[in-house]
Parts: structure tokens; C-alpha cells; sequence
């Protein structure tokens, strides 16, 4: 097992979570004339319109109306109004990885999100060292939502892609595009021609592809592969400037209880695979004490001492909490998790603080450095 450790995380965030046919451009939830209204339109609500002046109340001046609108457009042009997205770009490595970026905030999200996972586009000045954007260069694209699943058309620039990163693409476009919550899965076109599996090494993509397919896949000690189940748990990494977290989905005996939360926080104990190049999160021996219980959606951990590896012992690394809270809820039905230790009452951070409720952080490398 690999005993690695790493240094340089920042601390843990605990906030709740919170086509037919070719046509390029922001046709986000487009519906064919011709046909019956089967696509849904994509709804993204950036405020509320003001309410019009009711007859008999006071208006304002031709003079201060003309005075506001020259106000509003110098404040527009100064600054442009941006919201956080996740995108997920290959590392070094050639994993893929969630990063956080600051992007111009407009409708037509899904489209505008793969736009910057090509290569050469928009993003190409933002791009943290030692990441790269998964999409052939020129490749343009065109996203319907359908019955939450994002139709994703590419152009044909869209097959000019290495043979060796075809399981990656398809990966960081179906967990980019399914961080909105109105996205289950997504399938893929070319030119408006459906794709059942990846065009260069026919990858299968089926009917659509979901986060439930998986990302970085390792398939771990199972033998039987229809028999087994599957778990994504959260490894560290690092480049010459940045400490960051890699989702690593690894396949797992069957669960007959159903317990897959067991199984995630067993497969975090045991670490990276031996030739992976991501690091521990938990010092060696620190595994469960006892069986998890669940209470709505909130659910009980109890480790054993291993897990205290700060302040001479006593308190949990602030790379530990991040990791534990990130995988486990990513099994369904799990949003918060209470953390306790063997044998000790009031389990603390390194600042001294008390452990509350870990929920997931609403951006998993946002504020990592």
C-alpha cells in the first residue's frame, strides 16, 4: 500500500452542496419546428425581472431614466458578472480532474461549459500548470437537454482525439455536464449521427453515459466483474505548484447488504493503487471501528485512532475530513456524515475546532493551493 503524504491542501470547506441534424451554436433545450416539442429547454434563472409601474404610481424623469441607463452601462462595460464553474481537465498524469474557474455567467450553460474544454479555446490563458483541456482543437458543439439527458452534438474535429485519452473525454464531458443538477446523463452525436461508442477505439457509450459509468477506472482485486459493484473515493495529487483531489472509481465485491459506504471508507483506508501516482489520505492502519449507520441521510462514522495523525495525535488532517466527505457522499442518499474515533469524545481539526457535520463542498478543488 502507498504511504505517501502530501502537504499543501487548504482547509476543508463543510457548506452543503450544494437533435437531429447539425447545428453549432447556443441551441441549449431547441426544439425542431417540424417536429412535436420534445425538448426541453434548459431553465436558468438569473433574477427577476423589475415589476412594471402600476397606473397612478409616481415615475421616474425622462432626465433620470436617460441618467441610470448611461450609469448601468458604464458599471456593465467595468465589470462582467461571472459564476463559478467546474470543469474537468487532464493533469500530467493524464487523469482527469474537477478545477474551479471563474467564467462569464450567461445562459446556455451546458454549451458554454464543453466550450472550454477545447483545446486552443477560451480557456487555454486560464489553464493551471500541468492541465490541459480534453477537446480536439476546433471542435464545436452543440448541447439539447432531453428529459435530463444533455445530447451532446460534436463536429467531426471531435474524433481528432489520442486513442490513449478516449475513456478520459468521454469521462470529464459526462461529469462537466452532469454538475447541474437538471443533468443525468449524456449522449453523444457527430454531425447529428448518434454514437454508441467513442469513434476512434469504440469505447462503449450506449444509450447514454452517467457519473454511474465511472472516472479514472481501476478495477481493484475483484475477480468477478458482473458479480461486483463499484465505489468512487477521493486520492490526493500534486503538481509543482498546487496540491488537488482525483475521483478514482475502483470496482468492489459485491455488497449483499448494500452497504456501499462501508465499502467506499474500506477501499480510502486501503489508498492508491501501488503504481498510481496519488498519495494517502490516511496514515496506514486507520480503517472503520464499526459498522455505519445511517439516520435520514445522514450518516455515522466511527474510525479507529488511526485517523488522528495532527497535533502529536489528537486531531484529524485537514486533507483526511475533505477526503472522507467527498466520498462518501458520493454513494446515494448520503449528505452528511458525523465523524467520531474510537475512544475519543470531541474530535478535533488542527485549528482546535470541533468536527460538525461534514457535507460535501459545493466545488471540490475550489480552494485548494
Amino acid at each position: 500500500m502507498r504511504t505517501r503524504w502530501i502537504t499543501g491542501a487548504a482547509a476543508f470547506l463543510i457548506v452543503p452542496f450544494v437533435l437531429q441534424g447539425c447545428g453549432f451554436g447556443n441551441n441549449e433545450g431547441s426544439e425542431d419546428m417540424d417536429e412535436p416539442p420534445e425538448e426541453v429547454t434548459e431553465e436558468i434563472e438569473w433574477g427577476e425581472l423589475e415589476g412594471e409601474t402600476e397606473e397612478g404610481e409616481e415615475t421616474e424623469t425622462e432626465a433620470e431614466l436617460e441618467e441610470g441607463s448611461s450609469e448601468e452601462s458604464s458599471n456593465d462595460s467595468a465589470e462582467t458578472e461571472t459564476v463559478e464553474r467546474e470543469l474537468y481537465l487532464l493533469d500530467e498524469e493524464g487523469m482527469v480532474v474537477p478545477q474551479t474557474f471563474e467564467l462569464p455567467k450567461e445562459e446556455g450553460v451546458l454549451n458554454q461549459s464543453l466550450e472550454y474544454l477545447v483545446s486552443d479555446g477560451p480557456l487555454t490563458s486560464m489553464l493551471p500548470n500541468g492541465f490541459r483541456a480534453v477537446l480536439p482543437a476546433g471542435t464545436e458543439v452543440d448541447v439539447n437537454l432531453k428529459e435530463g439527458t444533455a445530447i451532446t452534438d460534436f463536429s467531426t474535429e471531435f474524433r481528432d482525439y489520442d486513442p490513449k485519452h478516449e475513456q478520459a473525454i468521454l469521462q470529464a464531458v459526462t461529469w462537466t455536464l452532469t454538475q447541474f443538477e437538471n443533468v443525468d446523463d449524456v449522449s453523444l452525436r457527430i454531425n447529428g449521427y448518434e454514437q454508441e461508442t467513442m469513434p476512434v477505439n469504440n469505447t462503449p457509450i450506449g444509450e447514454s453515459y452517467s457519473r454511474e459509468n465511472g472516472i479514472n477506472l481501476e478495477n481493484g482485486q475483484v475477480s468477478d466483474m458482473t458479480g461486483s459493484d463499484s465505489v468512487t473515493i477521493y486520492f490526493l495529487s500534486q503538481n509543482q505548484e498546487d496540491a488537488y483531489y482525483v475521483p478514482v472509481t475502483r470496482r468492489v465485491e459485491g455488497q449483499e447488504d448494500g452497504n456501499m459506504l462501508e465499502a467506499a471508507m474500506d477501499e480510502l483506508a486501503k489508498g492508491p493503487a501501488a503504481d498510481s501516482s496519488l498519495y494517502d489520505v490516511f496514515r496506514e492502519g486507520t480503517s472503520l471501528a464499526n459498522e455505519v449507520t445511517m439516520e435520514g441521510e445522514t450518516a455515522s462514522l466511527l474510525f479507529n485512532e488511526g485517523l488522528l495523525t495532527e497535533q502529536e495525535g489528537t486531531a484529524i488532517a485537514e486533507e483526511a475530513l475533505h477526503a472522507i466527505a467527498l466520498s462518501a457522499t458520493e454513494v446515494e442518499g448520503v449528505q452528511e456524515v458525523e465523524l467520531n474515533v474510537e475512544g475519543v469524545e470531541d474530535v478535533v481539526k488542527v485549528t482546535g475546532e470541533s468536527i460538525e457535520p461534514l457535507a460535501r463542498p459545493a466545488l471540490v478543488n475550489a480552494d485548494i493551493s
